[in-house]
């Protein structure tokens, strides 16, 4: 599954990770795929792919917290209280 793209040090990456997972025990097919997938990540992160694609995606160790960042009305680490429950001292788990 090599693709034309790839450079030498990209060719024996992919080699590696497809034989380290196939000496583990995961079928070839998928080694396959998990290694083109892990080359081509790295690709994009060294900026070795085309110049749009890597401008539109924002990878995970860029984005920081950008998608789970708490909203206007939320302190950062407040839980809800109406969610959480409270234990009666006369419930199951009370000591006595």
């Amino acid at each position: 599954m090599p693709q034309e793209a790839w450079n030498q040090k990209r060719e024996r990456q992919y080699e590696h990770i497809k034989e380290s997972l196939e000496k583990r025990g995961t079928p070839e097919d998928l080694s396959e795929e998990i290694a083109a997938r892990t080359v081509n990540k790295a690709r994009a992160r060294a900026g070795e792919s085309r110049p749009p694609a890597a401008r539109r995606s924002m990878i995970s160790r860029r984005r920081g917290g950008v998608v789970s960042a708490p909203t206007r009305g939320q302190a950062a680490g407040r839980i809800d209280s109406s969610t959480t429950k409270r234990k009666r001292p006369g419930s199951r788990g009370a000591r006595r």
